[in-house]
């Protein structure tokens, strides 16, 4: 796949790069973002941890099939990474395709989550992509209260993902509000 540049008002969503692992393990190391993670993901212990992790994902990405994919959210402002973003297919079938989205808690409340999101989902939906899910834990308010201002409707509860009752929420292209990049993003 070709690599993703996708600007907002605030931020720019881009490739992960070894060189973020310090940053990135300030976000993916810290226990209260993490905790929400798993089982998806593991809490990463330490930076040579997050360098592994990160050589992991930009090893594997041109091998991933369009939309799927791992991305960094930077401020523009001041190049700050705030936020981590992915499309991936949901376990145990792989079919259906879920958005995740991880922000420092430095940054929490700040909207860069939604903002994010919103610019990945316009995106993957010029990819032949008609729905997207997001998952999250009831006890999750960030995410919930995310998933609802993307637009995302709540179709109910399941233990099918991950073994855990979560709840599903998700949008259809054709309800989609937010904005389609022109030429796909690139």
């Amino acid at each position: 796949m070709a690599p993703l540049s996708l600007t907002t008002e605030r931020l720019l969503i881009r490739d992960w790069s070894v060189d973020d692992a310090e940053a990135a393990f300030r976000i993916y190391g810290n226990p209260e973002v993490a905790m929400w993670l798993a089982p998806m993901m593991q809490r990463v212990t330490d930076p040579n941890a997050m360098r592994s992790v990160l050589e992991a994902w930009v090893e594997s990405a041109p091998n991933l099939a369009p939309p799927t994919g791992r991305w960094a959210m930077v401020r523009r402002s001041d190049n700050v990474l705030v936020g981590g973003l992915a499309l991936r297919l949901l376990p145990p079938y792989e079919e259906d395709i879920e958005i995740r989205w991880q922000v420092s808690q430095h940054e929490w409340g700040k909207g860069y989550a939604t903002e994010g999101a919103r610019a990945l989902l316009g995106w993957a939906f010029t990819q032949d992509v008609d729905e997207i899910f997001a998952v999250a834990r009831s006890s999750n308010a960030r995410a919930v209260a995310t998933a609802r201002k993307l637009g995302m409707e709540w179709v109910g509860e399941t233990t099918k993902y991950y073994g855990l009752l979560l709840q599903v929420f998700r949008v259809r292209r054709a309800d989609f509000a937010g904005p389609v990049p022109p030429n796909g993003g690139e």
